[in-house]
């Protein structure tokens, strides 16, 4: 499989992207790869690159947006950050990727035992790291059930997942509120922003459509 060029780049559009990262996601399940050569893609996208999409997904180790979606080098744009939070710089590299690099999708990737939602649930605070869960709280507030204090902790995983969960579609609506260019991208159907989550356990991408 070749790098994306300007001319394969030009031929995506948001609902083929998706479908791009659905495709590879089930070859990843399967242990299967596309046939790439990385260093040759490492020559071919030595003078530009031309994604298709920007995926905004936590650090965690497991979660490598290029192997669970099996892309190869130049594919996709991966912004990686501890819960997948948003933040100015976060935006502004969408921006990039979007207006000017020509991706046409965005997913916000959270994933299943989220070391970061973990934190925000049991209030954590160490260092910066406060700061950054503090942006992750709302997503613990917007969790309604169980309502006993006791169960809404890191050791009640599927609390935890749901929080996830929210936390995505709370990002997603900072993505909206905080950066008219991307909202009116979407609004104008030139780009699909979308959310998704990852199961730690299976391997598997779950979209929000």
């Amino acid at each position: 499989m070749k790098a994306h060029t300007k001319e394969t780049q030009s031929t995506m559009t948001p609902a083929k992207s998706l479908q791009y990262l659905k495709e590879g996601n089930q070859r990843f399940q399967n242990n299967l790869k596309a046939n790439r050569n990385l260093l040759e893609q490492v020559n071919d996208t030595s003078d530009g690159q031309f994604p298709f999409a920007t995926i905004l997904s936590c650090i965690d180790s497991r979660v490598s947006a290029e192997l669970v979606f099996d892309q190869g080098l130049g594919d996709i744009f991966s912004v990686r950050v501890a819960g997948n939070i948003v933040n100015e710089d976060i935006l502004g590299s969408m921006e990039f990727a979007c207006k000017l690099a020509g991706t046409e999708l965005i997913v916000v990737l959270g994933h299943t035992s989220c070391g970061a939602v973990k934190g925000a649930c049991d209030h954590a605070e160490m260092g910066n790291l406060t700061k950054l869960i503090q942006k992750i709280t709302p997503a613990v507030n917007a969790v309604k059930e169980p309502k006993d204090e006791s169960l809404r902790t890191s050791k009640n995983l599927a609390f935890v997942d749901e929080v996830s969960h929210i936390n995505v579609d709370l990002m997603i609506d900072r993505i909206h509120a905080e950066s008219p260019v991307l909202t009116e991208m979407e609004k104008n159907n030139e780009i699909k922003i979308i959310g998704a989550m990852y199961d730690v356990n299976s391997g598997a991408v779950t979209f929000y459509e």
